[in-house]
């Protein structure tokens, strides 16, 4: 039987491909022989990566990328296309979610930062991605977001509204792009163990309150988003699209 979840010689390109989550994507995807590109602010942690990933038999290309640079981003797209003639799965990963006291004391610099990171990068980049991958014969992104686009609470409140526009962004660009063979799906994740939740999922003083509500009784590793990415990057999705998926082990309504 085919395998459904073949994503060998597959051109992958990952936003925040470095760290946490998409840290574990793109191990995941090298070493089932996809090609990964690596982007992230970061350039020195994006070619580490890309190095270990070339030592051990994969194909990975680093690239400079500030999502939140609207005319930088064709420039993403071109040198992916560039070192490997396609895109064939974009996955916009890269995200931020600073905290404010109040909705009041969210300055406007904050709230351009979190939106320009979790809404503005990825609408751009999908609608650039997506134009290629039509010419193409097709492709798939996957959005990440958040538990936050769901639960909002006053102190995620720019960020809340910045992953549910991006949940939005999905289902808008399913439709639009289903004719030219992309499918637009996202994962919503929920409290993950990662460089940037170890403030209070790694401290027993708050570990208990973190998994209170989460049916599984912990949080999720990094390596547990990978099933649903390799899903909705593969042929094993080919009948989904504008799909939301939660990843949240299971959070109480």
């Amino acid at each position: 039987m085919e395998n459904l979840f073949d994503v060998a010689g597959k051109v992958v390109l990952i936003t925040g491909g470095s760290r946490g989550l998409g840290r574990a994507m793109s191990l995941a995807f090298a070493e089932r022989g996809a090609k990964v590109v690596i982007a992230s602010r970061k350039i020195e942690s994006c070619e580490q990566l890309a190095a270990q990933i070339t030592a051990q038999g994969g194909t990975a290309m680093a690239l400079a990328c500030h999502v939140g640079q609207w005319d930088a981003l064709e420039g993403v797209v071109d040198a992916v296309e560039a070192r490997f003639g396609r895109l064939d799965v974009l996955i916009n990963n890269a995200g931020m979610s600073p905290t404010a006291d109040s909705l009041l004391a969210t300055g406007e610099a904050l709230f351009d930062k979190i939106i320009d990171i979790n809404l503005k990068g990825p609408t751009r980049l999908t609608a650039l991605a997506a134009t290629r991958m039509g010419r193409s014969g097709g492709g798939s992104i996957i959005n990440i977001s958040s538990l936050a686009s769901l639960k909002p609470t006053p102190l995620t409140t720019v960020y809340s509204a910045a992953k549910a526009g991006l949940n939005a962004l999905t289902r808008a660009a399913a439709q639009e792009y289903a004719p030219v063979g992309v499918r637009v799906n996202c994962i919503v994740c929920g409290t993950f163990d990662t460089d940037a939740t170890a403030g209070f999922v790694r401290n027993p003083a708050f570990l208990a309150e973190v998994v209170k509500p989460i049916a599984l009784a912990r949080v999720g590793k990094a390596d547990e988003v990978v099933g649903a990415a390799l899903y909705f990057a593969s042929a094993a999705s080919s009948y989904t699209t504008g799909a939301i998926m939660n990843i949240d082990g299971g959070v109480m309504p």
